[in-house]
């Protein structure tokens, strides 16, 4: 019996593997547009498949970044400066991809600027904090994918969001969590809307990545801050022992991010070019190993695991 099933399970993944190996035909006249590419994940990406001889059209928040970008890549790659969240700069990013493409249609569009700071406990967030992770990270990624439609339909291309394992375990962070369960339901919406037009969606949902929106300073310099601007009444509830032990463990946390990117990158490419791209890709040994096995326990068993290191606050009961 257990052999017959080994061998079904052997077999299965021989299929699998041999399914994903084909490649889509005419790389070189694909384009595909990406947001976020200053640096990290967007960045990555854009040289490699730059190198990969794809037409890269590389959306950056910055002058800077496109320049650096541009410095480290071929003449095909081409950039442009875009805000999420700001409709005018997207209705341009839009136009300005429209003469690129002409009647070929848009390839590929990577859905990956997004935004994590400040990591605290959400009762420490202001609303502004929270509105501009929402508008970044969730708002941004629907009003560039909706204005992008069209091209990605002519082509029938592919759509590649960039969610987060935390998409799948909010664990904390509670405001990046929301909005990434909120990119998950607008994939997974999106994927059944549209799969009568030949469009494929596919979700990428990384682990803990060192990148510049995962930078320790920063990352932490910002954590003080928000404590130190929390109400009074906020910091007799947690208590200065409560914030000294979760900064801590954060600082461990952000330590522990892995540097391999290409892990993230190697995913959103053969979600661009295989024949038979994942719906969900899991990226990172943390996602694959730890939260999706976590993800499908027991509701309280699953919060049980994650905080069981977390400390009391002052005021606990």
């Amino acid at each position: 019996m257990w052999l017959y099933l080994v061998a079904f399970v052997g077999l299965y993944y021989l299929l699998r593997w041999y399914r994903e190996r084909q490649v889509v035909s005419h790389l070189q006249d694909k384009y595909v547009f990406i947001t976020g590419c200053d640096s990290g994940f967007g960045n990555l990406l854009a040289r490699q498949l730059d190198a990969r001889g794809l037409r890269v059209l590389a959306a950056c928040l910055t002058e800077k970044g496109a320049e650096q970008l541009r410095g480290q890549t071929s003449d095909r790659l081409k950039t442009v400066t875009l805000d999420v969240t700001k409709m005018e700069s997207i209705a341009a990013a839009t136009q300005w991809v429209k003469e690129h493409v002409g009647d070929r249609g848009l390839w590929g569009l990577v859905n990956n600027a997004g935004i994590i700071k400040p990591v605290t406990i959400c009762e420490w967030l202001n609303i502004e904090d929270s509105m501009n992770i929402l508008k970044v990270n969730l708002i941004g990624v629907i009003q560039v994918t909706l204005s992008m439609l069209p091209l990605v339909r002519r082509a029938r291309g592919r759509i590649v969001n960039v969610s987060s394992i935390l998409g799948r375990v909010a664990f904390f962070a509670g405001v990046y969590c929301i909005s990434k369960y909120g990119v998950e339901a607008f994939s997974d919406i999106l994927r059944r809307e549209l799969q009568h037009f030949g469009v494929k969606i596919s979700i990428v949902e990384p682990g803990y990545f060192r990148t510049g929106m995962t930078n320790l300073t920063q990352s932490l310099e910002d954590m003080k801050q928000r404590w130190k601007e929390a109400p009074k009444h906020i910091k007799e509830t947690y208590g200065q022992q409560y914030f000294d032990a979760f900064y801590n463990i954060m600082k461990k946390g952000l330590l522990g991010c892995s540097t391999n990117l290409n892990l993230v990158t190697d995913c959103m490419e053969h979600a661009l070019t295989s024949v038979y791209p994942r719906t969900r890709y899991s990226a990172g040994w943390d996602a694959k190993f730890f939260f999706i096995p976590v993800s499908y326990l027991p509701t309280s068993l699953a919060d049980y695991i994650l905080t069981r290191s977390w400390p009391k606050p002052a005021q606990a009961v």
